[in-house]
């Protein structure tokens, strides 16, 4: 049995930092007087009248199974599990909301034709460590604040709520190992479910099952594959267990999740997307610089423009700042004309946009705009016609200015 922590920081860190984004404590403490119908009373319903409840003398066997899981992962509260008639090989769990209410549990009906025992406490223990790790809560909130086909979330926040859905994915899959000690079984369960296959039956090996594994980890390694989905892809999910359940020391489960994490860190899946960052970076704090103060402005236009392409652009910003800043810039240029030369306008355009950013036009920041255009081979006045488009459709003067 492992003796590593189920969590991981990263999940942790953004948990946080979305709840605080969205004002959580605010909105909680006004959703409570607000809404009149709680989930708890739909659920409730709905599962009663449309499911079969687990009972000790109605399913014993899975009933035990169940508070066996309980046990081992030392979750004390009242949780009523389900089981539901769906051809489907899925299983849900949904948090109370009020205290004292019980957790609700379900597993497919399907999941019983498919599942050995320690499957099933695989199933079972990654649903209430969904519950222990309160991404019930989180959800609600998001859901909240940014109804589902109605409002969407800034693109920012966007990448940050699937990461922070993929990593809570990979912490209750922890909670699944915990709950049965069999990495076999964890690794079946999630083949099972991608195949629907008895892979008893067909004789398929747990060595062969992990060794298939990491030749489809190394698609996504190879910085082609992406995962866009809540959930991350079964080759990241199995490996990540793996390491969870076999690592020797803190550092190697660290160095091993590090890898993995990479992959759902990734936005686009351009080759130009890393280059391009540091371009966007570079060359707005170039130009931010020019006339001698950074404004808030131009780094928000910095920072926006990045939000494309990556989950922290801030960070990311940060590391750039800290490194050879014109050298980054110069090799970031040449590397994205040489790859891609209709980029150039794309590239003078994003400058001209920093310089309008802050309102406020400086002669060095003119300079250095007519001195880049010129590196790119456009004329002065082709320069120019691109610099008066983009006042004419995008400046506005600042109010500071007029009052």
């Amino acid at each position: 049995m492992t003796r590593f922590n189920p969590s991981i920081a990263l999940e942790s860190e953004l948990g946080n930092q979305i709840y605080n984004a969205l004002q959580g404590s605010v909105v909680e403490m006004i959703l409570k007087t607000a809404v009149e119908e709680s989930g708890d009373d739909y659920w409730r319903s709905r599962m009663e009248g449309h499911c079969m409840k687990v009972e000790k003398d109605i399913l014993p066997d899975f009933y035990n199974l169940c508070e066996d899981v309980k046990r081992r992962l030392g979750f004390t509260e009242p949780v009523d599990f389900y089981v539901t008639g769906d051809s489907s090989l899925n299983a849900f769990s949904v948090a109370a909301e009020a205290e004292g209410q019980p957790h609700i549990v379900n597993v497919n009906s399907s999941m019983f034709e498919l599942m050995s025992d320690d499957e099933l406490r695989f199933v079972i223990g990654h649903e209430l460590g969904h519950i222990i790790n309160k991404d019930t809560a989180l959800k609600r909130l998001i859901y909240f604040v940014f109804p589902p086909d109605s409002t969407t979330a800034p693109i920012t926040l966007q990448y940050k709520i699937r990461l922070h859905d993929q990593l809570a994915e990979l912490v209750a899959d922890r909670y699944g190992f915990l709950a049965n000690g069999n990495l076999s079984a964890c690794v079946t369960a999630f083949f099972k479910m991608a195949s629907g296959l008895d892979l008893g039956k067909m004789n398929v090996s747990i060595g062969a099952l992990l060794t298939d594994n990491r030749k489809r980890l190394e698609y996504f390694l190879s910085d082609k594959g992406l995962s866009r989905y809540d959930h991350p892809v079964n080759p990241i999910r199995v490996q990540a267990i793996n390491l969870f359940a076999s690592a020797r020391s803190e550092e190697e489960l660290e160095k091993g999740m590090d890898e993995l994490i990479g992959i759902l860190l990734k936005v686009g899946n351009s080759p130009l997307d890393e280059v391009m960052s540091i371009f966007i970076a570079s060359a707005g704090l170039i130009v931010a610089n020019v006339d001698g103060t950074i404004t808030d402005k131009e780094v928000d236009h910095i920072i926006q423009t990045l939000a494309g392409l990556q989950i922290f652009p801030k960070s990311f910003l940060d590391s750039v700042a800290k490194a050879d800043v014109v050298d980054l810039f110069n090799k970031s240029v040449n590397a994205i004309i040489e790859k891609d030369p209709g980029l150039k306008d794309s590239l003078l355009t994003y400058m001209i946009g920093l310089v309008l950013s802050d309102k406020d036009i400086s002669k060095e920041e003119i300079n250095l705009i007519y001195a880049f255009g010129n590196d790119m081979g456009y004329s002065v006045k082709e320069i120019s016609v691109k610099f008066a488009e983009m006042i004419q459709r995008n400046y506005v003067p600042s109010l500071e200015s007029i009052c």
